[in-house]
Parts: structure tokens; C-alpha cells; sequence
């Protein structure tokens, strides 16, 4: 009988995760703030429906009282995350909100069918960043001297990067984390918004063809310490965020077509010199030539992803936990499998309804500081997000980034939403400006 309730609820989920997306793109399509707010309303209503099925079928399941006592602290918390929002700022962008808990949702279910004490480790860490950048907003509708110090952002970014590549530790092939106090941390995570500080105030005072020099020199720096970290997914990430903010910076075709360029020789010279890159690129082009070593991740995660098909085998119906390191870059394989392939193309629509909004606070600001941090902070999520994506689906090699919100991992969650409540004080700034002079 169980099994039958949980053969029926995947398609239920699936269909409240398509309800949520459509309330998503809808927003976009809404002229009026009051349609705009009916549709985030109903998102709120898809989203507590979705979670509480979820979870039912996770008690079923494990029959734990824990699982329940999870789910209504998680209850709490998303009320409180997006009410409390809403009564300290006015003009909140209600649809990032709800995205930011749709997505921790997602995540929060799939990590407690996967290990319960990361679950309960990934949500004590949700909690905590939700409030400690809780008063960003504040900080960016108040703070204008944030554009008055470039090499702050740019020597603080530098120093920690070099920190982890001489004391940090290895996983995996890669110097990432370096661990304080019993904390293990990846500096790379809050680096990438200062980076994007750097850029933007570089930019926003001149974009001189000195300037240009001065500044890709210092983004160079960047991409050149992760890359002897052999965290060639930062690394990229970084690459495409510096070419994509100096194009917006300068309008100047020569400059994003010459820095592909340079980008694409790095590639190929990265596969040649690295031993472990030359490895990730053969176990993409073939993973099956050696499926039980280097080729195992890859291949695993196809075979989850086929078998889940378009609908999916149900929670707890499926082998995710035979995917090396599931919970973190390869989260998505696992979501594929058991909530199914629809579920999984709704969860992409979601980000990119993010990454609109995002582009969309760009846009709408005035001063060219602002824009670029909106627009600079928008092409580190979506490459992310397309990273994660691209390699567990082998689309492209494996990076090694994880899915924003719903990969397990703290530096992650917190870094994350640093970059969301920056966007959200751009937006509240820009309201607040509409009203006083609207």
C-alpha cells in the first residue's frame, strides 16, 4: 500500500512543482504589482502544499518522529523567512523570496532522504544565513561609500584565495576549504561577491582602456590562484563573470570576443598540463572506457537520471546513494531519479526565473555601480547553475560546483544568500526611489 501512495504522490509533485513555475513566469508577464502579488501568493500556497506531501511521504517511509519534528521546524522557518521580510522592507521582491524557499525546500527534502544529519546540518546553517543577512538590504539602500573602496574588495579577495592554496586542504584533487575553530569553509564561495565589488566599482570610474588593463589584471590574479588551487570550476566562474560585467562596463564587442577566445586556449591548455582535468575532460568524452574508476560518477549519474525518466521512481524508490558525493555537486542526478525528469526541468525553469529577476534589478538601475553588481552577481548564478547541471548530465566535463539552495553545503547556502539580499537592497532601493519621486 505505501508503495502505491508513493507511486501516486511523485505525480502530484511534479504537478505542484509545475503550478510553482508557472506562478513564477507568470510574475514576469504582470504589469500590475497587485497581479504580481496574487501570483507570489499563489506560489506560497504550492509551496507549503508541496512540503507537507513531501514530507508525509517521508514519515511513511521512515515512520521517525525526528522526520515530522523537521518538518514543522521547516514550516516555521519559511513563514517567519517570508513574513518577516515582508515587515522589515516594503518593497521586498516577493518572487526571490519564494524562490530562495522553494529551492531550500527542494534541497532539504531530497538531503533528508538521502542522510538526515546533513539535512538537519544543511537547515541549522539555512536558519543561521537567512538572519545574520537579514539587514544586507538595510546596508545597500544606506551605504553609497561601498562604490569608494575597489582594492579592498579586489586584496581581501586575492589574500583569501591565496590563503586556502597554501594551507588549505585537498578534496577531491583540489585545494578548496581551509577549516578555523573545528569550521570547515570555502573562502572561493565569498569570494566570488567580492570579486564582483571589485569589478563593478573598477568600472564605475572609469572605463578607460587603462582601466580595462588595470583591472582584467587583477581579475587574472583571481582566475590564476584558483586555477593553481585546481578549482577550475571557480575559476571559470570567475572567468565568465569578469568577460560578461567588462562587456556590459564597455559595450565593447572586441573585448568579449578576444576574452573567449583567450578563455577557450586556457581550456585546452589546462587539459594538457593538469593531470586531473585531463582526466575529468577523457571520463566526459567516454566514460565508459573505464566506468568503474574514472568513468564511475558520470556514469552512475546517467543511469539514475535514465531510470528516473520523465516522472520518476518515487522518494526512497531509487539507488541515488550509489552516486559518489550525491548530496553535493551531483544533488540534481538524485532529484532526477526520484522525483523525475519534469520535476527536474520545472527545478531549472525556477533558476532561471531567479536569474530574471536578477537581470531585471540590473537593468532598472540607474547608476552604473549598481547595474554591474546586479548584473555581475546574476552571471555567477546561472553559471553555476548551468555547471551543476551540465556536468551531472554530461553535457559538459564535471566542475565540481554545487546547485545554489539546494546542494548540500554551508559556504554555499551562506554565500548565496549574501548574493540574493544584495540584489533584494538593489531592489528595495530602487522601490523606495519610485515612490519618492513617483
Amino acid at each position: 500500500m505505501l508503495n502505491i501512495i508513493i507511486d501516486v504522490s511523485k505525480y502530484f509533485m511534479i504537478l505542484f512543482a509545475a503550478i510553482y513555475t508557472y506562478y513564477n513566469f507568470s510574475y514576469f508577464r504582470y504589469s500590475e504589482m497587485e497581479e504580481k502579488h496574487r501570483a507570489c501568493a499563489g506560489q506560497i500556497r504550492v509551496l507549503f502544499v508541496f512540503h507537507a506531501l513531501a514530507y508525509g511521504i517521508l514519515y511513511l517511509k521512515t515512520q521517525e518522529l525526528r522526520v515530522a519534528v523537521f518538518y514543522v521546524a521547516q514550516v516555521v522557518f519559511f513563514l517567519l523567512y517570508i513574513y518577516l521580510f515582508r515587515l522589515l522592507y516594503k518593497h521586498v521582491s516577493r518572487v526571490l523570496v519564494n524562490n530562495v524557499c522553494f529551492l531550500s525546500c527542494v534541497g532539504l527534502v531530497i538531503l533528508t532522504r538521502l542522510n538526515f544529519d546533513r539535512a538537519v546540518r544543511q537547515f541549522v546553517i539555512l536558519v543561521l544565513s537567512a538572519f545574520v543577512t537579514w539587514l544586507i538590504p538595510f546596508v545597500i539602500d544606506r551605504v553609497w561609500q561601498l562604490s569608494k573602496i575597489p582594492w579592498v574588495y579586489g586584496i581581501a579577495g586575492v589574500v583569501l584565495l591565496l590563503v586556502v592554496l597554501v594551507l588549505g586542504s585537498i578534496t577531491y584533487g583540489a585545494q578548496l576549504s581551509i577549516e578555523i575553530g573545528g569550521i570547515r569553509f570555502q573562502p572561493s564561495e565569498f569570494v566570488k561577491i567580492s570579486f564582483v565589488f571589485f569589478v563593478a566599482t573598477m568600472f564605475y570610474r572609469s572605463t578607460s582602456f587603462r582601466q580595462v588593463c588595470i583591472t582584467t589584471a587583477m581579475a587574472a590574479l583571481h582566475v590564476l590562484i584558483l586555477i593553481a588551487s585546481r578549482d577550475l570550476g571557480g575559476a571559470l566562474i570567475f572567468f565568465l563573470t569578469y568577460l560578461c560585467m567588462l562587456f556590459v562596463a564597455t559595450d565593447n564587442w572586441g573585448y568579449l570576443v578576444g576574452g573567449l577566445g583567450i578563455g577557450a586556449g586556457g581550456a585546452l591548455l589546462a587539459a594538457k598540463l593538469f593531470t586531473h582535468v585531463a582526466v575529468r575532460v577523457s571520463a566526459w568524452l567516454n566514460p565508459w572506457a573505464d566506468i568503474d574508476n574514472t568513468g564511475y560518477q558520470i556514469t552512475q549519474s546517467l543511469f539514475a537520471i535514465g531510470t528516473g525518466g520523465w516522472f520518476g521512481m518515487g522518494l526512497y524508490q531509487g539507488m541515488p546513494k550509489r552516486i559518489p558525493v550525491v548530496e553535493k555537486d551531483f544533488v540534481f542526478a538524485a532529484i532526477s531519479e526520484e522525483m523525475g525528469g519534469l520535476f527536474a526541468l520545472c527545478l531549472i525553469l525556477i533558476c532561471l526565473g531567479c536569474f530574471l529577476q536578477l537581470i531585471l534589478v540590473a537593468n532598472q538601475m540607474q547608476a552604473m555601480f549598481y547595474k554591474l553588481i546586479a548584473f555581475g552577481l546574476g552571471i555567477e548564478y546561472i553559471v553555476q547553475v548551468f555547471l551543476t547541471v551540465g556536468g551531472v548530465t554530461k553535457f559538459i566535463p564535471s566542475t565540481g560546483v554545487t546547485l545554489p539552495f539546494v546542494s548540500y553545503g554551508g559556504s554555499s547556502v551562506l554565500s548565496t544568500f549574501i548574493m540574493f539580499h544584495v540584489i533584494q537592497g538593489l531592489y528595495i532601493l530602487k522601490r523606495n526611489e519610485e515612490e519618492e519621486f513617483g
